[in-house]
């Protein structure tokens, strides 16, 4: 497959299938709302969007109302829920296009029926219940107002309110306190849905596991799970984890340059690194511009020729340079493995080393950098942003 190797992340479409199905024994007979805001984690949304609903995805999850029409355009068919805010402005558009959107306030509800009206569609809704992530959501911690207010919303002309979840915030910790605080949540979206069904407002979905909610709570899962990060092979923490996950990404990029430095010599900007004896560094074609952290400076493992490679002072925008001391048949044109490999960093990895999480990892890496889509270790696929393909 043509295309310049300077940067480029690999996404392994096997792997997403094996994440996938891994997601779908969990949900146990739950719909699985796939995840794939964020151009999926990084690892393109048109593509992930189309396997997983060739796999059998029951609809798609995205943050606003651009990445739900880039999937439409895709062709993809499955339904779709954008979980943050849109203009009502397009209304119109949401329900020419199947798109379900999130209301989380009476004021927005009221602005989406308006302009549902003025266009003369119905648009379909889900409630959101802030049960204690205090983000967007219907105010359910303690609000006595909260039910007739979401009530009043429902029944506002131009919406039809198919479904009702919330967002749990500390599903991925194993500290008794944070149990308790999901039980809570849960229990707060559990007595609003009930009462709310006393008052003749039923749903057809009601849901609230994330993906640590997915496989740490399956009494949770009510009629569908939203997986996100776990699709991609990654954990949600250290403490919550899904075995057999398979990391669906690997950044590479070429090698540049080798060459010789005397001891005393040093290593780019801020001269953070200096050499204590003669060394052989290499540069490679990747930097923070790529989604390589700058938090990684003389940090950072990467390989080369099968073999692990430190990286040497600080990494700049475009390039960084790493030790091939101990790898004398490494040479200009190579491949080097950034994240993924045997013996790279790993994602989980590189986002301890970098005081991150693994999603900001992922969703880092830049529009510049092709993904490209190997399945059975061949390359079948590409998206170049770049070049708009």
């Amino acid at each position: 497959m043509e295309f310049e190797r300077r940067c480029w992340a690999e996404v392994d479409l096997g792997a997403l299938r094996h994440n996938f199905e891994l997601v779908r024994r969990a949900a146990d007979g739950a719909a699985v709302i796939a995840v794939v805001k964020a151009d999926a984690y990084g690892h393109g949304d048109a593509a992930v969007a189309r396997l997983l609903e060739g796999e059998g995805a029951d609809g798609f999850a995205v943050s606003g109302f651009e990445e739900a029409m880039r999937l439409r355009r895709a062709g993809v068919e499955a339904p779709i829920l954008i979980l943050g805010y849109t203009g009502a402005e397009n209304a119109a558009a949401l329900s020419e296009n199947n798109i379900t959107q999130t209301v989380f306030s009476s004021e927005y509800a009221q602005e989406l029926s308006d302009a549902a009206c003025a266009a003369g569609v119905t648009v379909r809704i889900h409630i959101k219940l802030d049960t204690g992530m205090s983000r967007i959501g219907f105010d359910a911690v303690g609000n006595a107002d909260t039910v007739a207010a979401v009530e009043s919303v429902c029944r506002l002309p131009g919406l039809h309110a198919a479904g009702i979840f919330t967002h749990f915030a500390v599903a991925d910790s194993t500290l008794a306190d944070d149990v308790s605080f999901t039980h809570a949540q849960y229990a707060r979206m559990c007595a609003a849905v009930d009462e709310l069904s006393d008052r003749g407002v039923t749903f057809e979905t009601v849901h609230c596991c994330n993906s640590a909610g997915t496989f740490a709570y399956p009494e949770f899962h009510r009629d569908a799970v939203r997986p996100g990060i776990i699709l991609y092979g990654e954990n949600p923490s250290a403490e919550v984890t899904l075995p057999g996950l398979r990391s669906a990404m690997r950044l590479k990029c070429c090698v540049s340059m080798v060459k010789e430095l005397p001891a005393g010599r040093c290593i780019s900007y801020g001269r953070t690194f200096e050499s204590s004896r003669p060394m052989r560094v290499a540069t490679l074609t990747v930097g923070y511009a790529d989604g390589y952290p700058r938090a990684m400076s003389n940090r950072g493992i990467v390989e080369i020729c099968g073999k692990p490679a430190r990286v040497l002072g600080r990494v700049c925008m475009d390039q960084m340079m790493v030790d091939v001391t101990d790898i004398p048949e490494a040479a200009a044109g190579d491949a080097a493995t950034v994240f993924g490999g045997d013996v790279s960093d790993s994602v989980e990895t590189l986002a301890h080393t970098a005081g991150t999480i693994p999603y900001e990892i992922l969703c880092s890496i830049g529009r510049r950098v092709p993904r490209v889509y190997l399945d059975g270790g061949r390359e079948v696929d590409m998206v170049n942003y770049l070049r708009g393909v």
